[in-house]
């Protein structure tokens, strides 16, 4: 086995990092009126400068900003499509135990991705200071139905589905060109969605409110395919799959067998992190759908606690896997980010730095 030259790398990591204490002093002050946004990105620039020296003092291939621009990993690109706006809504998303912010997305208008996009330039200034690969997220446009349905697009802007899903599709199609465009080679789709449709529960409320959640799973494969239809050469595209992550807590349960000939056979992605930290996730058995020439990230430490994974627990773990794909098609990261918002999980700075850390020694040791 040998290491990677080209993304992923078999230490990598899904994208979001814990925000540091000058950042989130900085939003606390916008918010409060204190500094302006033009004061906070100064802010924002210099904290991802030294964030991304970070990353790569530890030894990973592929850096990120962190996510340290944004309060949620999917709101703050959605909310800049043409036709979305945020909005408050009466409730947070529920999570186990705690509740998120209550604010959600409205569709009023045609959809559409047009020029000016902020996270283009948050790409740029990221690939800047880089010195190993500028890693992007973006989420999956299936995040712009699952949330809210039918009931937050608008009967004026669309009236019926079908037309959504189209342009959506072609809004995603000209996002990843556009990033491609920028220079970006590695570009991740938040994909939490296809996982949730593992989960009873929530398959029982997309059929509650009128959506099937066998049918949906094909609308979101063409939704994914669309997205990666804008691939500029060079590029490489992921998915990541998790079940829930704020605050250390969770939202969906199951294993991925419901979706893995559709995941790994239909949809057009080089790689998937796939999350495997917790039985809540189901066994490795799926992994034999995964076909030649594409890889998979094991997940197997967690992001949602402090405590370090020895390597001996690892690399049984990857062990397992193996048994249902080829070594040479795994590589290694945390489950999910470490803060999907802006709150972050419930660890400390280090103890993310250490469990990076440890994903890049025993990927050294398995795989050379």
């Amino acid at each position: 086995m040998t290491q990677r030259g080209k993304p992923p790398f078999r230490a990598d990591q899904v994208g979001s990092l814990l925000r540091s204490a000058p950042v989130k002093e900085a939003r606390t002050k916008l918010l409060a009126g204190e500094i302006t946004a033009a004061q906070l990105k100064a802010v924002e620039d210099a904290e991802i400068t030294k964030l991304v020296a970070r990353q790569e003092s530890i030894g990973l291939q592929a850096v990120t900003d962190g996510e340290f621009r944004r309060s949620w990993w999917h709101y703050d690109f959605l909310k800049h499509l043409d036709g979305v706006e945020l909005v408050s809504v009466t409730q947070g998303l529920q999570f186990k135990g705690t509740q998120t912010k209550a604010e959600g997305l409205h569709v009023h208008g045609k959809i559409d991705f047009s020029a000016g996009h902020p996270m283009i330039e948050h790409f740029k200034f990221l690939k800047s200071v880089a010195k190993a690969v500028p890693k992007m997220t973006i989420p999956s446009p299936t995040a712009l139905h699952f949330r809210g349905g039918r009931k937050a697009i608008e009967m004026s802007a669309y009236a019926t589905m079908e037309p959504f899903f189209v342009d959506l599709g072609m809004a995603y199609t000209k996002a990843v060109r556009a990033f491609g465009e920028a220079g970006c080679t590695y570009l991740q789709l938040d994909e939490v969605f296809v996982a949730y449709l593992c989960d009873d529960a929530q398959r029982q409320m997309l059929r509650d409110r009128g959506d099937d959640p066998d049918s949906l799973l094909h609308v979101y494969a063409d939704l994914v395919n669309a997205a990666c239809a804008g691939r500029t050469p060079g590029m490489t595209i992921s998915m990541h799959l998790c079940r829930g992550n704020f605050r250390s807590t969770w939202m969906a349960q199951g294993g991925y067998e419901r979706v893995a000939d559709i995941l790994f056979n239909r949809m057009n992605v080089d790689a998937y992190f796939m999350e495997y930290d917790s039985e809540r996730a189901g066994g490795f058995e799926p992994l034999r759908y995964l076909p030649k020439g594409k890889q998979v990230v094991l997940g197997v430490m967690t992001s949602k606690t402090g405590a370090l994974e020895s390597k001996d627990q690892l690399k049984r773990r990857i062990e397992e896997a193996a048994k249902f794909t080829s070594l040479d098609q795994l590589c290694l990261s945390p489950q999910c980010g470490f803060a999907s918002t802006e709150e972050g999980n419930l660890l400390a700075e280090e103890e993310q730095w250490a469990k990076l850390s440890r994903c890049v020694e025993v990927a050294k040791e398995v795989w050379g």
